[in-house]
């Protein structure tokens, strides 16, 4: 290996331990790794202008392709299109949040079920799943873990085990399109991919791994909520949906723009509109939305709901996985696991498949994402019989399922088990992989069935 490959793969996996450790906040991570990448990387060992140009993908942003055609996507270096479309996402999101969309949704599915808690259960996981396949994860939680604590209090039931069904169906939900999950934006904008490709090919395998994980979830926690419902106070005061609306003009107005947006995702293959013109599309009529139905300062404050942490972890993680690709140590990995596999399309199948389940179980998945994206590519080129859209398929699959392995899996796991401990619901490691964990086997077990019998059978 030559220093430079050396370096940069140092470099990487110093950003990996650091994130894991999690004692510095991980945009100062990969922003700090990214600048290494580019000084120590491009600069003193390979002196080469283009390979930091190459990765830092500037001039992409200025063409039309980028905003409007048939290519949105990036062979190298930073992904604008996907930062631009979160960071659009963010801001779509906290305008439905603000105008109380989420809250009422909830609130009125638990009135429609007259608060009995296993139709909850199956209610609330269902709507996570569907909600997730358009609107971040960890949003999905924040809002349905915190009405479901709040219902937990009023109908005298253990919160955990539907918050724990809520997060799985989460990240489960998450795999079925290309804007349910960071991972699928990533892998989507790289290569090329559809919001109607992800829906018709992991859409229909995570839609049957649904129905297993429901069912599971169903079976571990049916007695015990059966039995805190029967305890419950024949005069309990259930929660009015109505009182969530505080602004009627505003929550139609974000549920039209949000629709809109789905409409525009379904069909940006047909119309030409990359993923980064729908993101601006969709920041743009939220804050036209607010400015118009709302009180002065809504707007502003909508705007300041971006996650820009998220958005500069982005920045820096691009760049150096740019350092792996740029060096080549990407195709070594692709070579490495062609070898593993014997050339044998199943065993790559099962490899890629399970090594992103067990990593993502355990690392960032969205790091783990990018940076396997460009080794599959690799493998597809090396093997002419190896279809990248297989590959791409079974790699969104497993590092958006894997992270429901552990507590630390998934950012959605993270936030939804702290919502539960804040209101004195602790979930320990103990508990949480007692359910998740076999769930997590079983649908990505599921999964690499799935694939083998709809694309290798």
């Amino acid at each position: 290996m030559s220093a430079a490959q050396i370096i940069a793969v140092v470099i990487f996996l110093a950003m990996f331990v650091m994130i894991v450790m999690d004692k510095v906040e991980r945009q100062y991570v990969t922003l700090v790794s990214g600048g290494l990448v580019i000084a120590i990387v491009f600069g003193l060992c390979m002196h080469s202008t283009e390979a930091i140009m190459n990765t830092l993908n500037l001039k992409t942003i200025f063409t039309l392709p980028f905003w409007y055609g048939e290519s949105e996507g990036v062979s190298v270096g930073i992904n604008w299109a996907t930062i631009i479309f979160i960071a659009g996402m963010m801001i779509m999101v906290e305008g439905l949040g603000k105008a109380g969309v989420f809250r009422w949704l909830c609130l009125w599915i638990a009135k429609k079920v007259h608060y009995h808690t296993v139709p909850l259960l199956i209610c609330f996981g269902t709507i996570s799943a569907l909600l997730a396949m358009f609107i971040d994860s960890i949003t999905v939680i924040l809002f349905l873990a915190a009405v479901t604590v709040e219902l937990a209090r009023t109908l005298k039931f253990d919160p955990v085990p539907m918050i724990l069904t809520e997060i799985f169906c989460a990240n489960l939900g998450g795999s079925a399109t290309m804007c349910g999950d960071p991972p699928n934006i990533i892998i989507g904008t790289s290569l090329h991919l559809s919001f109607f490709d992800f829906l018709s090919n992991t859409g229909a395998i995570a839609g049957i791994c649904f129905v297993f994980a429901i069912i599971y979830f169903y079976l571990c926690f049916r007695k015990e909520l059966r039995e805190s419902e029967a305890l419950r106070d024949p005069d309990t005061v259930y929660p009015n949906p109505e009182d969530a609306i505080t602004n009627h003009k505003a929550f139609i107005a974000n549920i039209i723009v949000f629709l809109f947006i789905v409409c525009l995702l379904v069909t940006h293959a047909q119309t030409g509109f990359s993923v980064a013109l729908i993101g601006v599309i969709a920041a743009f009529l939220t804050v036209l939305t607010a400015l118009v139905t709302s009180e002065k300062g809504t707007a502003p404050g909508i705007i300041k709901g971006i996650d820009y942490k998220t958005l500069l972890f982005f920045v820096g993680l691009f760049i150096v996985v740019g350092g792996l690709e740029e060096t080549d140590i990407l195709k070594a990995i692709a070579s490495f696991i062609d070898k593993m596999s014997g050339g044998n399309v199943y065993l790559m199948v099962a490899i890629v498949i399970w090594v992103s389940a067990i990593a993502s179980a355990f690392i960032d998945n969205i790091p783990f994402a990018a940076t396997m994206v460009p080794v599959i590519r690799d493998m597809a080129a090396a093997m002419p019989g190896v279809n990248l859209n297989l590959l791409a398929w079974t790699l969104a699959l497993g590092v958006d399922l894997g992270g429901n392995g552990t507590p630390i899996g998934a950012s959605a796991n993270v936030v939804g088990t702290s919502i539960a401990a804040k209101n004195g619901h602790y979930i320990t490691w103990g508990r949480y992989c007692k359910y998740c964990a076999p769930a997590t086997v079983m649908v990505t077990l599921v999964s690499m069935l799935c694939i083998y019998a709809r694309y290798l059978g």
